[in-house]
């Protein structure tokens, strides 16, 4: 996949490509039904087959309230990246770019410098200074300069058929708890990445169980508690349980994220792991003692290893 993040690094048009737009937070089965519609026209017609997303977020560059992300840049572009897409341009977004007309977007920017032939975009699909951008303007700029407009209906839940699968949706999910429900919809774990850090030496000294403890590099991040999760290190892929929160029981009120990860006796510290939530196990709970902590650290590890094998 060719990246692009900036429209001048195109010095001619790409042939009879075929784009989508969207800021693809999360890349859920619903965006991958898109993709997979992107490069099955850009096969019909032998074109390119193009994402274009955008960094930051819109609403955050014009400075306004965003939730959460549930994929950051880097992820996001592995994702859209193993779907297939022959070209993504991660646009840089700003004040500037927002003051773009609707129909200069689709002029000078989707068909003069992308060489646009097909656009396919969800129902409500908004572009342009103030969103004055829409279907019915696509519709008619495409029967006039000669362009397809292909509207991609929303991916539903299989088991309801009721609710669209939806960034806002997962989002809701995740900061719930319910990981293996998101999986669901995202068609994998939800991941968290991050740097491993010292911690406050306690894991193996006091609890009779290391961690890893992580510098979230995640903006969502999932309900405290303590979850069954798979990890991926450096040194390969492997079952754990992670505890995310502040530790009641030591009662020093510093969020971590800790990650005891089974059958593991490598050196991870400042290497960087992704720790998949497979499913939460158990909310934080205040012990008396450490001996407590450390026998209920024994169950939960007995109970991940069921759900895990």
């Amino acid at each position: 996949m060719e990246l692009i993040e900036d429209l001048n690094q195109i010095k001619a048009p790409f042939h009879n490509a075929v784009v989508t737009i969207g800021n693809f937070d999360g890349v859920h089965k619903g965006h991958q039904a898109l993709l997979h519609q992107v490069i099955e026209k850009g096969t019909q017609t032998g074109g390119t087959c193009i994402a274009m997303t955008f960094e930051p977020h819109p609403l955050r560059a014009l400075g306004l309230s965003s939730p959460p992300l549930i994929t950051r840049r880097d992820q996001k572009i592995e994702l859209i990246e193993a779907s297939g897409i022959d070209v993504l341009l991660c646009l840089p977004f700003n004040k500037a770019f927002a003051q773009i007309s609707a129909r200069e977007f689709i002029e000078d920017i989707l068909l003069k410098k992308i060489g646009m032939k097909t656009i396919i975009i969800g129902p409500d699909y908004t572009f342009g200074k103030n969103r004055t951008g829409n279907i019915a303007l696509l519709k008619t700029k495409g029967e006039e300069l000669g362009y397809e407009t292909i509207v991609s209906d929303w991916i539903r839940d299989v088991e309801t058929d009721k609710e669209r699968i939806s960034s806002t949706r997962i989002r809701r999910l995740v900061m719930d708890g319910h990981v293996d429900r998101a999986k669901h919809y995202l068609g994998r774990f939800y991941q968290i990445r991050g740097k491993v850090i010292g911690g406050r030496k306690r894991g193996g000294s006091q609890l009779g169980f290391p961690t890893a403890n992580i510098k979230l590099h995640d903006e969502l991040c999932p309900k405290f508690g303590v979850y069954a999760v798979k990890v991926e290190t450096i040194h390969g892929k492997f079952n754990g349980v992670a505890n995310i929160g502040f530790s009641p029981t030591f009662g020093d009120q510093i969020f971590t994220i800790e990650v005891h990860i089974l059958d593991f006796k490598e050196d991870i510290y400042n290497s960087r792991i992704r720790v998949n939530m497979v499913k939460r196990l158990r909310d934080e709970i205040k012990f008396s003692s450490i001996g407590q902590l450390s026998d209920q650290i024994r169950k939960d590890i007995e109970k991940a290893k069921e759900i895990l094998k």
